[in-house]
């Protein structure tokens, strides 16, 4: 190829790592700007009451044949039964909500199905390998210290304050919210990969990443089902059953991303890559959303929703959430 030639053939883009794919849009600004009005309007509009209760607490009832709710765990087995059992039932709580935000960055790259499908099973893979640790750890924590942790109390201010459990929810999920606004920004070029120099080294750090917020949802979970877990874990005092029960509750929390991967990548896989190569950014772009949208709602909805309920600050209600 001649000087000329090589001068003026397209360069590819710079992919600094799996979730920063190099070519931008134009218009980074107003995204940041919609998924930021998205992730507000979810915080506004989502129902603890409907989510939690009619959809988790139904789901656990009917996968456990009886009412979650009030029937004691009543041993180790009925423990790890319950802990799948309810981490599948919690799939779409707001507390693992942000788990969806993975799914966009990560479908379908390849034409054949053979490629397809171990690009589908790998970074599922690499996801478990970052979340299953931090969940197993956390269970091997709770089964030893768990009684004396904030997420065991029960104690409730007087005049209404905030609680210990809900200090430890807003201080875990601030951060998951925060970081992954961080990526969504940096998967649009507004600001430099922070996993630029990981990916150099070990190209699925990005993913391991995504798996430890996974596992750290635990560490935050206000959810009733999972409080219910925690204590029984709490007074049994068995670190190994605490470990196998919490990575079974993560595990369960992933299943339905999981298959909405595989189905996407599946079904869409082909068409949707040639629709993000058809013009720059677009790859970016829906990364970023992802990342943004769900970054912004797990932010506001665990940090400036709550400190509006407890009237610190003032944040809407909507009228079915009164």
């Amino acid at each position: 190829m001649s000087e000329t030639a090589a001068a003026t053939a397209p360069t590819e883009p710079l992919r600094t790592s799996l979730f920063v794919p190099g070519s931008f849009p134009r218009r980074r600004g107003l995204i940041v700007l919609l998924s930021l009005i998205g992730g507000l309007l979810a915080a506004y509009a989502w129902s603890a009451e409907f989510v939690d209760h009619e959809i988790g607490f139904r789901t656990a009832d009917t996968l456990l044949g009886h009412n979650p709710e009030t029937t004691p765990i009543s041993g180790v087995a009925a423990g790890v039964v319950f802990a799948f059992v309810t981490g599948l039932a919690g799939s779409f709580t707001a507390c693992n909500i942000a788990v969806f935000g993975a799914v966009g960055p990560l479908v379908g790259q390849k034409e054949s199905r053979r490629q397809r499908f171990l690009h589908t099973v790998e970074p599922l893979g690499w996801m478990a390998a970052g979340m299953i640790p931090v969940s197993a750890l956390y269970g091997v924590i709770v089964g030893l210290a768990g009684t004396h942790m904030p997420q065991f109390s029960t104690v409730r201010p007087a005049g209404g304050g905030m609680t210990p459990r809900i200090a430890q929810a807003m201080i875990t999920f601030g951060f998951i919210g925060l970081v992954m606004i961080v990526l969504g920004l940096a998967a649009l070029g507004v600001i430099r990969d922070p996993l630029a120099a990981a990916s150099r080294r070990f190209r699925n750090a990005p993913l391991v990443l995504m798996g430890v917020l996974v596992g750290a949802f635990l560490i935050g979970r206000p959810y009733p089902l999972f409080r219910s877990l925690f204590r029984h874990a709490a007074t049994t005092q068995d670190p190994l059953y605490g470990a196998v029960a919490f990575t079974l509750q993560s595990l369960g929390n992933v299943l339905v991303m999981a298959v909405l991967f595989i189905a996407l990548s599946y079904g869409l896989g082909g068409r949707l890559q040639r629709w993000l190569t058809a013009r720059p950014g677009r790859a970016a772009t829906l990364t970023a959303s992802a990342f943004l949208v769900t970054g912004f709602f797990t932010l506001v909805y665990w940090t400036v929703r709550i400190l509006g309920r407890l009237d610190y600050i003032w944040f809407p209600t909507a009228p079915w959430n009164n």
